[in-house]
């Protein structure tokens, strides 16, 4: 009954789950689904496999007999696919990735075309925005993120960086209201602040304690994009914190002034991929991680 396959993977899920709720969230269906999956299952093998309550799923005796086989049935197949797929190493299909703007443009997308140039066979569509998209939703199989990454059951990942911050102003600005001695400075300074969904983002440092402290800041620019945020800061509209890759070069040149060193030393703000978990990651998804993994930290410093 070959049809039956799939209804035996739910019900493994399941099981392993503790309840059809737990296995619907982890194969992205509905509780109804994998309900109804489990009834055909039931139905094909004239055996009740789960005591069912209002709170929650138990398997039966039968249920427990037959979850040992599937278990170890399912484990023997993907290691069979996984041994075809590890062997073929063909990199191929469509690619969809979301990154962010400045980073993705500078550092990420020349990783991803010189992926795409090795693999003729792969379609590759990058989606360049700062905004935190939903991958499943949104049809992704892979993000780049920056910051920290909340837990989920549904997604995986991966650090693939910390790119270091800075506090940097312009000369000009300097002159007109002097370079701040210590942290607690920055509160009477004009600071350019990066304003995501309506809100400004807090600037933290590290503490003597290895933690991070949070400085209250104020300026009367805010915005949503780091490279202008630069900008501003370049035309001497107050200091401005941001990756090191991102000001090095106007720094060199003098454009910028980089300014309490001591005080950002060792502030790094991680880089992760992301992707949707599901028990096989495609060929191009892994091609692509690993690509980023070993280029991206020396690309962020070029």
């Amino acid at each position: 009954m070959p049809e039956s396959l799939d209804d035996i993977v739910v019900f493994v899920e399941a099981a392993e789950a503790g309840g059809f709720s737990s296995a619907a969230a982890r194969l992205h269906l509905t509780r109804s689904a994998v309900g109804k999956a489990v009834a055909r299952l039931e139905a094909r093998l004239g055996a009740r496999l789960f005591h069912r309550t209002t709170r929650q799923q138990r398997l039966t005796e039968d249920g427990e007999a037959f979850f040992s086989h599937c278990r170890r049935g399912l484990a023997d197949i993907r290691a069979g696919r996984a041994l075809i797929e590890t062997g073929r190493r063909v990199v191929n299909g469509r690619l969809r990735v979301s990154v962010p703007l400045s980073f993705g443009r500078r550092c990420v997308a020349p990783i991803l075309l010189g992926l795409a140039r090795r693999h003729p066979q792969l379609s590759l569509e990058i989606d360049f925005s700062d905004r935190q998209v939903d991958l499943i939703d949104e049809g992704f199989d892979l993000a780049v993120r920056s910051g920290p990454i909340r837990d989920s059951d549904t997604l995986m990942v991966r650090l693939l960086m910390r790119q270091r911050m800075t506090l940097v102003a312009a000369p000009g600005y300097l002159e007109r209201r002097g370079s701040p001695a210590s942290l607690d400075d920055l509160m009477v300074h004009d600071c350019i602040v990066y304003r995501r969904q309506g809100r400004n983002e807090r600037w933290r440092f590290p503490d003597k304690s290895g933690g991070l402290r949070e400085v209250t800041i104020d300026g009367r620019v805010g915005l949503d994009d780091i490279e202008t945020i630069a900008e501003a800061a370049l035309a001497g509209f107050g200091i401005a914190y941001l990756p090191c890759w991102l000001v090095q070069r106007p720094v060199g040149e003098g454009r910028l002034v980089a300014l309490l060193a001591r005080a950002t030393e060792g502030r790094r703000a991680d880089i992760h991929a992301v992707w949707p978990r599901a028990p096989y990651l495609p060929t191009r998804v892994r091609a692509a991680v690993d690509a980023l993994a070993a280029e991206l930290p020396g690309a962020a410093l070029s």
